[in-house]
């Protein structure tokens, strides 16, 4: 099936929602009942100085920080344990194959699935103690806007890259609890397929769109266990926000990716990659990697050529290879969150020596709190970025 790619704006979107766009590609048909839930825009692109972004499905945060809270409160120890343990996965990497057969044997990557489900079902938890519910910390779009509303605006400019329009479904692969999917839908009347390896998520993310009403829809698979769950030709766009970092070959996965794509559509990946002035070889930023790659939940080590390298051999063209943070630098950010993080703990500490919480809540935040300020030296560096962008397209066959 031929897919035609007209230059047209994406402009069916939710009013008070910024839509311009360089291109999107348009669906043969779009179900008249999703187009009328749609109104043409009021605003331009300079409503983004003023924060005007799409809040509709934004979920309350003093009732995710309360439900996050008692999830915590009553983890078991072995879950407890078994996060904590998680850590040891992140001292290596997917490139050294020997490195990881000698730790966790030749089934190495069920080894690692483990550690990341264990991973991942407690942190999304910690994560929704503060901003970072949707567990990333965004490029960062506006100096003056909040880290949430810095998410939704970097949100709505991958759906405008991607020409995201009502009638289209896209693949978001790391889906998380489902709010940016969420979101996506909201701004652009475009359906969201997720996929996550966290089945704990993924109910999350079921129950978050069905109460917003919103048919999304949501999978539990492990990235890594290929063919993915979907038909050929199966989706209009494809996009991921940070999740690459767990990915063993993207080489392999973004043939896949190929393969469910529809011709024409876009791509969109934004991620952690190292960059051209880290030197493996300086025992400094060496250092930092070690610290920083356990906080982003780094398995591998990418950099923009390699993605870019992947993306071309899987048959892609590369349309932008960037990042999007004002500066190229996402530390403002970063230390909003970890200079809140970090408060949190010392209330934590307290709670738990006059025995008003379990124990177990000072060991959870110890960990999480370890190295911000790492992450932070290294971002200001420009060692790293977890915002690189690249947008890809698959040719029209």
């Amino acid at each position: 099936m031929t897919i035609v790619v007209p230059n047209v704006p994406a402009g069916a979107v939710r009013e008070h929602s910024p839509a311009t766009t360089d291109s999107a590609r348009s669906s043969d048909v779009v179900d008249e009942k999703e187009s009328k839930r749609f109104v043409p825009p009021k605003t331009t692109q300079s409503s983004l100085k003023h924060h005007d972004v799409d809040r509709t499905v934004s979920p309350k945060r003093w009732k995710t920080f309360l439900k996050a809270f008692k999830h915590i409160r009553d983890l078991t120890p072995d879950e407890i344990n078994d996060f904590m343990t998680s850590y040891e996965i992140y001292s290596l990497d997917w490139a050294n194959e020997d490195e990881m057969m000698a730790a966790f044997g030749p089934n190495y990557q069920q080894r690692v699935g483990d550690c990341l489900r264990a991973y991942y079902s407690v942190l999304n938890h910690l994560c929704s103690l503060g901003d970072v519910e949707k567990m990333y910390i965004p490029p960062l779009m506006d100096k003056k806007a909040s880290v949430l509303d810095n998410q939704l605006l970097n949100e709505e400019d991958i759906a405008r890259e991607i020409g995201l329009r009502p009638g289209m479904k896209a693949l978001d692969l790391g889906c998380g609890r489902g709010r940016v999917a969420a979101h996506m839908t909201s701004f652009s009347g475009a359906q969201i397929h997720g996929l996550n390896i966290d089945s704990n998520q993924i109910a999350q993310a079921v129950e978050f769109n069905k109460s917003v009403g919103l048919d999304n829809e949501f999978v539990v698979h492990d990235q890594n266990d290929l063919p993915l769950p979907f038909a050929n030709a199966a989706f209009d766009a494809f996009y991921e926000i940070q999740a690459l970092s767990l990915c063993k070959d993207p080489s392999l996965l973004f043939k896949e990716i190929y393969r469910v794509l529809k011709p024409g559509s876009k791509f969109l990946l934004m991620d952690w990659v190292s960059l051209p002035a880290y030197d493996p070889e300086n025992a400094h930023h060496a250092n930092l990697m070690r610290r920083v790659k356990p906080l982003i939940g780094a398995v591998g080590t990418p950099t923009p050529a390699s993605f870019e390298k992947a993306l071309k051999d899987a048959g892609f063209t590369v349309l932008k290879s960037d990042n999007p943070s004002i500066d190229g630098l996402q530390a403002p950010l970063i230390d909003k969150v970890d200079i809140y993080f970090r408060s949190l703990r010392r209330i934590i500490h307290g709670l738990v020596k006059v025995h008003a919480l379990p124990r177990h809540f000072k060991t959870l935040f110890d960990r999480l709190c370890l190295d911000g300020q790492a992450f932070v030296e290294m971002d200001n560096m420009r060692l790293i970025t977890t915002t690189y962008r690249i947008v890809a397209q698959k040719p029209i066959a």
